[in-house]
């Protein structure tokens, strides 16, 4: 639901009612992941998605109910190949559905659209499995800890509960948790669906050449806080780069060390050149972040390692260098490495090969595979 927060947030403060469908869980392979959501107004308006088209028709007529009957609901949807047209998904998962009236006593959710609405670090958490009478029921959890709502009216319940969310939330991630009745953490009680909406991740493009001007739509594409950064006033200028979130003139390792960065930041090195690079990556191959990649020739690559352990670099450390930067596209153009440059971040963070899919037997969905009933942000 908070991913289409924005949109909701506006609906919210033009008095409109409306329904809310969000992904709480999949199973197997689908289109899209949890926390993806579908919503319609009172007067039949849709805005977002939860299966790419394999079943928006079924979950919009749910909506339609919800809204008429208040009711919350569950719902899941998988395979069917007894009817080509039978609601189900061609993709072969299952997809387990919320479907939850937002209405003006619903004063938790539309808090929870007005803070992702403004891009504050919230986490919504709703009961999808649990006691009658439960489902659906709402904690929204502030960045600060503080949290409004209630689970079932026990103190005890939402304490804990606000506790295991703002571990989610602090990690950025969308998933589900489990909470014994008593607040506890241990399972068998009560799941919970957590939506967490946090900033924009960082991308850092060291570097005002012209592939950097690809890299930095791409960025934006993939929806990251992009900043660009040169030691050269020449060159790192707003004229040069009108899609950066931020141009700044400094030194690229004295900017680094006095930033901030989370383990969602991605730090793409496009100088090649020893006085930027050795610095720099000294200072970003040790810490906690997504992706490093560094541009250069093979020969290149093999005199920037040297220099890096001569400056004290471990192996380790360098194992976590991607480069040359970008997966073998074949790139030539800056628009065609940069293509190359966010395929790559991409596959690292959801554990992809970066192998073609034809003739494959790899999982589509990596990540998924890597934390079932998660997705990253």
């Amino acid at each position: 639901m908070l991913d289409i927060a924005a949109a909701l947030h506006r609906w919210s403060e033009e008095g409109r009612d409306f329904a809310v469908a969000t992904v709480v869980a999949v199973d197997g392979s689908a289109p899209r992941a949890p926390g993806a959501a579908l919503a319609v107004d009172s007067e039949g308006t849709a805005i977002g998605s939860v299966s790419g088209g394999c079943v928006e028709g079924a979950v919009y007529e749910l909506c339609v109910q919800t809204l008429q009957d208040g009711r919350t609901v569950r719902e899941r949807f998988g395979y069917s190949d007894e009817d080509a047209f039978a609601v189900g998904l061609t993709c072969g998962g299952v997809i387990d559905i919320l479907v939850a009236p937002v209405r003006s006593e619903a004063p938790v959710l539309r808090a929870a659209l007005s803070a992702a609405g403004r891009v504050e670090p919230v986490a919504l958490a709703r009961v999808v499995r649990g006691p009658d009478g439960l489902l659906g029921r709402a904690l929204l959890v502030r960045g600060d800890g503080t949290y409004e709502g209630s689970l079932d009216g026990s103190p005890a319940l939402d304490r804990g509960a606000a506790a295991e969310v703002r571990a989610l939330l602090d990690a950025g991630r969308t998933g589900t948790t489990e909470l014994s009745e008593d607040g506890t953490s241990c399972p068998g009680g009560l799941t919970l669906f957590v939506e967490s909406s946090v900033p924009p991740p960082r991308m850092i493009v060291f570097g005002a050449v012209d592939f950097a001007t690809a890299l930095v739509r791409a960025g934006k594409f993939l929806g990251h806080h992009v900043t660009v950064c040169d030691a050269r006033p020449v060159f790192a200028t707003r004229a040069r780069f009108p899609e950066a979130d931020d141009v700044v003139v400094d030194w690229p390792h004295r900017y680094l060390r006095n930033t901030e960065t989370d383990e969602r930041t991605v730090l793409c090195v496009l100088t090649h050149d020893a006085r930027f690079d050795i610095p720099l990556l000294e200072e970003a191959l040790r810490l906690p972040v997504a992706y490093v990649g560094a541009m250069g020739s093979r020969r290149t690559h093999e005199d920037r390692n040297q220099r890096l352990r001569e400056v004290g670099l471990t192996d380790g450390e360098l194992d976590r260098l991607r480069s040359p930067i970008g997966l073998d596209l074949g790139a030539r153009t800056p628009e065609e490495t940069a293509l190359s440059i966010a395929a790559e971040i991409v596959a690292e963070r959801r554990g992809g090969t970066g192998a073609p899919l034809t003739g494959s037997r790899t999982p589509i969905h990596h990540d998924l595979d890597r934390a079932p009933g998660a997705a990253l942000r």
